[in-house]
């Protein structure tokens, strides 16, 4: 099982996790868009070792403080393996647009729809949700989905960026629906929801 705990990041309020498996004590992070003091401090309480910096999608906002994040706690960095690209083009991941073109990294692990790996003792599914970009994922474990940009409460991710696709993100939020159960869902911005009120609320998913 794993505990949560959510940092707002970034200008636009990203919604940054660390996770905590609670039997073994490894920790993670998700989508460092931006430093975090408050982070930082976390992690050095829970002994300043990450396992992994997993990466929802490619946008500035929740990338940006991957790379050092994962230098100064010994972190790999883990994604899925069509948002490689968007760690090295600025013009992809939209940092030229906002001030300093991010520096170019790599992931140190790239994932395939369906891959799995493990936090300790729980175990996270990775899938592909593109739509947003063409490099979108979600991580799933125990009753919880962390979905990035793919689906909002309520709402849902723009297509109007380089690589988004209104056609393909609709097909990923049919993944997403077609879920079996309910599920926490923690977005990349906003309020948290569940599967089953997006299900019931979402103007687009119930269209599915």
């Amino acid at each position: 099982m794993i505990k949560i705990k959510i940092f707002n990041v970034s200008h636009l309020m990203t919604n940054c996790c660390y996770l905590k498996d609670e039997q073994t004590g490894k920790t993670a992070v998700v989508d460092p868009g931006d430093k975090s003091s408050e982070l930082i401090e976390e992690i050095k309480n829970d002994g300043g070792k990450l396992e992994y910096v997993m990466l929802t999608h490619g946008h500035y906002d929740h990338i940006s403080f991957a790379k050092q994040l994962a230098d100064r706690f010994g972190a790999k960095i883990i994604t899925g393996e069509n948002n490689s690209e968007f760690l090295k083009k600025p013009e992809y991941n939209l940092s030229i647009y906002h001030g300093e073109p991010l520096p170019a990294f790599s992931a140190d692990i790239l994932l395939k729809d369906g891959d799995t790996f493990s936090l300790g003792n729980t175990e996270i599914k990775y899938i592909t949700s593109p739509g947003h970009t063409s490099g979108c994922g979600c991580y799933i474990f125990d009753n919880t989905v962390i979905c990035g940009d793919t689906l909002f409460c309520e709402s849902y991710g723009r297509t109007d960026l380089p690589t988004g696709d209104e056609k393909i993100l609709i097909q990923s939020l049919l993944k997403l629906k077609n879920l079996k159960g309910d599920y926490k869902i923690i977005p990349g911005h906003g309020e948290l929801t569940t599967l089953e009120h997006e299900r019931n609320y979402n103007p687009l998913m119930r269209r599915l």
